[in-house]
This record gives C-alpha cells, sequence and structure tokens, in this order.
C-alpha cells in the first residue's frame, strides 16, 4: 500500500513538472496561444537583405510586432513581407514601411512611419510605400570600381 502512495506520488510531481516546463517553453518562446493580440499586413520591397523572421517592427523607436514571414512574389519578382502588428494599432494606407539597420553588426528591422490619411489598413491590406535595404556591399564595390559618378 505504501508503494502505491510514493509511486502516485512520484507521479503527480513528474507531471507537474512537464507541464511547468511546456509552460517555460511557450513564454520563453513568445510562442502565440491561440487567438494572439496580432493582425497580418503586407510590403513589397524590391530587396530585403539581410532581413529575416521573428526580425522587430518599429514606429517611432517602440517595437510593435514583428515579421512573421518572408517570401518571394512570383509575378512582380519582388520580396513579399508579412508583418505582425500588434491589435489596436492602426495604420493607414499612406504609412512608409523602411528596413532599416540597427548597430554596427548590421541587424535589420522594419521601421513604420506613420501617415496622414484616414483610411485605415485592414488585416491581410498591402502597404504601398516602401524603402528598401541600403546594399553596403554594392555601394563600397561601385565606389571602388568606379561606378559612382562625381
Amino acid at each position: 500500500m505504501k508503494s502505491s502512495y510514493v509511486e502516485t506520488a512520484v507521479g503527480i510531481f513528474v507531471l507537474i513538472g512537464i507541464i511547468c516546463v511546456g509552460y517555460l517553453t511557450i513564454r520563453l518562446g513568445k510562442m502565440e496561444w491561440i487567438g494572439d493580440n496580432y493582425y497580418s499586413v503586407y510590403a513589397r520591397f524590391q530587396t530585403i537583405s539581410g532581413l529575416k523572421t521573428g526580425t522587430q517592427v518599429e514606429m517611432a523607436g517602440v517595437e510593435i510586432g514583428k515579421v512573421d514571414s518572408v517570401s518571394l512574389d512570383p509575378k512582380r519578382q519582388v520580396a513579399l513581407v508579412e508583418m505582425k502588428i500588434q491589435k489596436g494599432l492602426v495604420l493607414t494606407d499612406d504609412v512608409i514601411a523602411s528596413i532599416k539597420t540597427s548597430g554596427l553588426i548590421g541587424d535589420k528591422y522594419i521601421s513604420l512611419y506613420p501617415g496622414g490619411s484616414d483610411i485605415i489598413l485592414k488585416p491581410g491590406d498591402m502597404i504601398t510605400e516602401t524603402e528598401s535595404a541600403v546594399d553596403l556591399e554594392e555601394l563600397i564595390s561601385k565606389y571602388v570600381f568606379g561606378g559612382i559618378e562625381k
């Protein structure tokens, strides 16, 4: 009788431990539960060199979302970026999405500049005004090989 009590107590303790590890994995991994607090908007860029999924999306220096997916638009042959933006944050149809570099290492992120329009973007809409990332390697090679006009 005593061994079954000990085995039951150990089993309950192990089950609680597994539940705690699962909870911490979800919280520390920043995974979203069902019905997350984000909505998707899209943007097309000529080049996104160095931009990855999970990269932050900022407005006025404050993180407001993240890059959810990066793909190639086969019709236009440009990069298509899906961004998850916090619900409750209103973006207008003339918002500008720009790829910026942070720090010396060159990590990329998307910065959104608000517009003044009264037309609000709905989930799944496209941001039409974009600025692609500056390709530093291309600029240096143009300068070294004489491709820049004075």
